[in-house]
């Protein structure tokens, strides 16, 4: 994809820090430097501001990762590149049959409405929950980690959607300051919103979530 839109070596190319190690993978391989912007916390996108903070004489493109079934900002995103000259190239996420982005909405009202002790996602337009994000505040401690186990002790299928950004692991190490997208790394977790649960599964959920939940003191 870059390397057949014209970037290569010598160029920079503005990607997000927070998952997606393969798109920085992707800009190393066409001979071009991945430069690490930081996020939208609502959206867990590149913020337009980030991207334009990051700009440099060298900037060749953006690779805008849509995440977890919500969109990028696009409008601003494209308006940032048509400013500056550049390139604004989408790491999509596979479309799921509407049927069932409708039964993963209605899995996802459910925990919105009755979801306590976690910060739910922001719906916003066009969400279709590919995945069902919350935060689980640290407040200083490691509270995510020890909600995830004691939520799977539960029966509870949660999963980490971003350990670490990719501008901490060691091959991409950058000194760039991305409070944002440290902090999304830190505090998210991912429920089931999956078109096969059924009502007794969820309600498990919303119950090992409200039951560990009640213990946290978020940092609001």
């Amino acid at each position: 994809m870059l390397r057949a839109a014209g970037v290569g070596v010598g160029d920079e190319v503005v990607v997000p820090a927070f998952g997606n190690v393969e798109v920085a993978e992707a800009v190393v391989l066409a001979g071009a430097l991945p430069v690490f912007a930081e996020i939208d916390p609502a959206t867990y996108c590149l913020d337009p501001s980030g991207v334009e903070a990051s700009i440099t004489p060298r900037t060749a493109a953006v690779v805008v990762v849509h995440r977890f079934g919500r969109p990028a900002d696009l409008l601003r995103l494209h308006s940032v590149g048509q400013r500056h000259g550049l390139l604004v190239l989408q790491h999509g996420e596979s479309e799921a049959p509407y049927d069932e982005i409708a039964q993963r909405r209605q899995r996802a009202a459910y925990l919105d409405a009755r979801l306590r002790g976690v910060l739910t996602p922001d719906g916003g337009d066009g969400h279709t929950y590919q995945q069902y994000v919350v935060r689980v505040p640290g407040n200083g401690r490691p509270d995510r980690d020890a909600f995830a186990r004691a939520l799977r002790a539960r029966g509870v299928d949660c999963r980490v959607p971003a350990k670490t950004p990719v501008h901490r692991l060691p091959e991409y190490r950058r000194c760039v300051s991305l409070p944002e997208t440290e902090r999304a790394s830190d505090e998210t977790l991912a429920l089931p919103v999956d078109a096969s649960l059924t009502k007794r599964d969820m309600q498990r959920i919303v119950g090992a979530c409200n039951a560990l939940g009640g213990l946290l003191q978020p940092a609001f």
